[in-house]
């Protein structure tokens, strides 16, 4: 997150929000949010909810998620918030949203699931 400068605002069991401030060169061809910058914000905070409700020693990858894009991602700062809604011992299923904060439209939904698998270095 760090490249695209998104910042961890909170972290909650189940729930985490990640914010992004919007950057010239992060956007597509009209000045809008990259659907791709969008996805990798709302993926980040739903693998995060769902790392947050697995055991410790855990580590997190996606499995599948699918994205609405409901809106042009116009605005100057945008909340991505991931939200665990149920957690099994090796599968997380979360929803995610992103809001800008300007209008406080919702410019995409996500629905993704997330593995549990042991945390490895390097």
């Amino acid at each position: 997150m760090a490249t695209l400068g998104a910042s961890l605002v909170s972290v909650a069991p189940g729930e985490v929000v990640i914010e992004l401030n919007h950057r010239d060169d992060l956007v597509q061809q009209n000045g809008f949010l990259h659907a791709g910058v969008t996805t990798a914000v709302v993926d980040s905070a739903c693998g995060y909810a769902a790392l947050s409700m697995m055991p410790e020693g855990s580590d997190v990858l996606s499995v599948e998620f699918k994205v609405n894009l409901l809106a042009p991602a116009a605005g100057s700062r945008f909340r991505a918030t991931g939200r665990a809604v149920k957690s099994g011992r090796t599968l997380t299923v979360c929803q995610g949203e992103m809001v800008a904060l300007d209008t406080g439209k919702t410019v995409a939904l996500m629905t993704a699931t997330m593995i549990a698998r042991p945390a490895t270095t390097g």
